[in-house]
């Protein structure tokens, strides 16, 4: 079914159709009718298979056809999510699908001067996307009323649960009219997760994308055996072997993203980091040089670039193995959206040995393995100019042993 066959408001389809929406993804084709009918939702759904707009087209619809049943001047929808750079990026999407509809939507997170985002809330907002401080300390401080919320979506909600934001949504949820639709959606969830869910829904429809595939068919992904050391250098040979990629780069700490980028300088390769010591401005700055293509490559950690949608990211390389199995799901899905194709290639040192037994369980699969031979391992690293050493020094080294050995043996003859 296109999207043109649906009775969406007419700036909604014209939106959708200048976006090149043509048809709904199975996610979006599944929860669209259950969300246009007022249900609560559970949607688990694999990494680029278009679930923002899953929910934020048919909440623009129900927000345009309905009036608001509370005369309060605040938000009717309010979307939580676990990262400042999401909450952009959603709060992107509803904006362009809203345009000429007479809503407005409006990005709230900390890192950033709270007066503007004030300022806005005066004027009026239809849909917040926030994390989950800034909007309690605005609600607190009595610039932001919850009083009008009629829709409550948790976005990448497994790891906003994870990350301890339980107990603040069910804070957030007694505040909230008991008379509200709540839309749960994520990439993956497990048995604890899902039991916290169900504490936030009500007779939810569970709906639930490939659930025995976690990883995108888009997406080759596959695992080279490489020592902690000299990770570096393989990183260095994939970036130089595909110069007009843009190559997303995992790793495990705030420092060893910064190493990494370092380590990259001093081979001539042009690297930017993205975590959470870099305050809100820079952070916004280098992804938006990612996303234009300006830098090619960004090395970031887990928490900074969980759910972010760049468009054409050709490679994710997990320079480090991540803590947490299903972290793996989420790192390789930024490659491989939509109807693209991506790479993944994790780097695993004998020390990650078990974080990667721990991926194949949770995958309920083995990884491809990159076979490399011990000469293509040493070539790898000789032509790197960081090497400690080069193939003539190591020319140089053989020929003088032949020479000693020549010198060797001409003495004992005498």
């Amino acid at each position: 079914m296109r999207f043109s066959k649906y009775n969406f408001i007419a700036p909604l389809l014209t939106n959708l159709n200048e976006l090149g929406f043509k048809r709904p993804t199975d996610i979006q084709y599944k929860t669209i009718p259950a969300i246009l009918s007022g249900e609560d939702v559970l949607a688990i759904a694999q990494t680029g298979t278009g679930k923002t707009a899953a929910y934020a087209i048919p909440v623009i619809q129900l927000l345009c056809t309905r009036r608001s049943s509370v005369g309060s001047s605040g938000p009717r929808c309010v979307v939580m999510v676990p990262t400042h750079e999401l909450a952009i990026q959603v709060a992107g999407v509803f904006r362009d699908l809203m345009k000429d509809s007479g809503l407005v939507v409006m990005g709230l997170f900390g890192g950033v001067d709270q007066m503007p985002q004030i300022t806005q809330l005066k004027k009026g907002v239809d849909v917040v996307v926030a994390t989950p401080g800034r909007l309690f300390d605005l609600s607190s401080q009595g610039h932001l009323s919850l009083d009008a919320i009629e829709i409550l979506i948790l976005d990448e909600a497994d790891h906003m649960l994870e990350l301890g934001f339980y107990h603040d949504m069910q804070q957030l949820v007694r505040n909230l009219p008991k008379k509200r639709q709540t839309l749960f959606f994520s990439a993956t969830i497990d048995k604890e997760i899902k039991d916290l869910a169900y504490g936030l829904v009500r007779r939810a429809v569970r709906i639930q994308i490939s659930p025995k595939d976690p990883v995108s068919r888009n997406i080759d992904h596959s695992v080279m055996y490489v020592e902690m050391d000299d990770k570096r250098f393989f990183l260095e040979n994939i970036v130089k072997g595909h110069p007009e990629s843009k190559i997303l780069v995992f790793v495990r700490t705030k420092v060893r993203a910064e190493r990494v980028v370092n380590a990259m300088a001093r081979v001539n390769i042009a690297a930017e980091a993205i975590h959470g010591d870099k305050d809100q401005a820079d952070r916004t700055k280098v992804l938006a040089r990612f996303r234009t293509g300006e830098n090619k490559v960004l090395v970031a950690t887990d928490v900074s670039a969980r759910g972010i949608d760049i468009p054409n990211v050709e490679y994710v390389v997990n320079y480090d193995l991540p803590d947490v199995a299903e972290n793996y799901v989420h790192r390789v899905g930024r490659t491989g959206r939509g109807t693209n194709h991506g790479i993944a290639i994790s780097f695993c040192s004998p020390d990650e040995q078990v974080l990667l037994d721990e991926i194949e369980s949770y995958l309920d699969k083995p990884i491809a393995v990159i076979e490399l031979s011990p000469d293509d391992y040493e070539t790898t690293i000789d032509f790197s100019p960081a090497a400690k050493h080069d193939w003539k020094s190591v020319v140089k080294e053989m020929v003088e042993m032949e020479e000693s050995g020549t010198k060797k043996k001409r003495k004992k003859k005498k």
